[in-house]
């Protein structure tokens, strides 16, 4: 069952054609990734889904449209975005931050499990949980931004760029930690530009290029492209 439906969706900045047409489906638990080059639309993708921007086609989650609900109503139906650059509260403790995430939840003792939960995700925010965010290093502010967003209690997690300027150790930690995530049931969306580590993580991968999703397929089918090889891996 599709949890996640999008169809022929068109996106415009002025005069400037964004995405133009493009249908995308999700499964329920499944791992999807979206690659492509800079500036070929995948933010773009990701902020539509959100409502933080409007475009003209449809959007389903859980077999009802949200592409007309405000963005605060599709975190309410468990949509959840973890932005590019992390978008984190600076001058809040990680604990604090790890709370903003659970924000429009009443549930107080499932918070403290969940709470528990992305710490035993992330031994190094325990550590620093009375921290300044600002105070911390870029991968321990992009582990932060991952586990606020779980916080959220998610049923689609979107990640914009989780890897951007990270190590290869933090970014390894990511790919274990997506994994994680997949164990508990919740469905990902991950847009990146690393495409070795995507191909790492997901079940699944679409190619967004010129605002059309140009191919499609597992990575085990796609490592086997001679265009992929060559653009996205540095294969002859």
């Amino acid at each position: 069952m599709s949890l996640l439906k999008i169809n022929d969706l068109h996106v415009s900045y002025g005069k400037a054609v964004v995405l133009n047409g493009i249908n995308l489906s999700l499964e329920k638990g499944e791992v999807v990734a979206i690659i492509g080059p800079n500036g070929a639309g995948k933010t773009t993708l990701l902020r539509t889904i959100s409502g933080l921007i409007r475009g003209r086609g449809s959007i389903e989650f859980n077999d009802q449209r949200i592409d007309t609900l405000p963005p605060h109503k599709i975190v309410k139906r468990k949509v959840i975005l973890c932005p590019e650059r992390r978008r984190l509260f600076p001058e809040m403790t990680t604990r604090r931050n790890l709370e903003m995430g659970a924000y429009l939840r009443n549930d107080k003792k499932d918070i403290i499990k969940d709470m528990e939960n992305v710490f035993n995700l992330f031994p190094d925010l325990k550590r620093r949980m009375n921290n300044l965010a600002g105070t911390m290093s870029g991968g321990e502010q992009q582990m932060l931004a991952v586990a606020r967003a779980i916080m959220s209690k998610p049923q689609l997690l979107m990640l914009d760029e989780p890897s951007f300027g990270l190590a290869p150790l933090v970014k390894k930690i990511i790919v274990k930690t997506l994994k994680e995530i997949k164990k508990q049931g919740i469905t990902i969306l991950l847009s990146e530009q690393d495409t070795r580590l995507a191909f790492d993580t997901v079940e699944n991968v679409y190619v967004l290029e010129h605002g059309l999703i140009s191919l499609q397929g597992t990575p085990e089918v796609l490592m086997n492209n001679q265009y992929i090889k060559e653009a996205y891996l540095g294969l002859a």
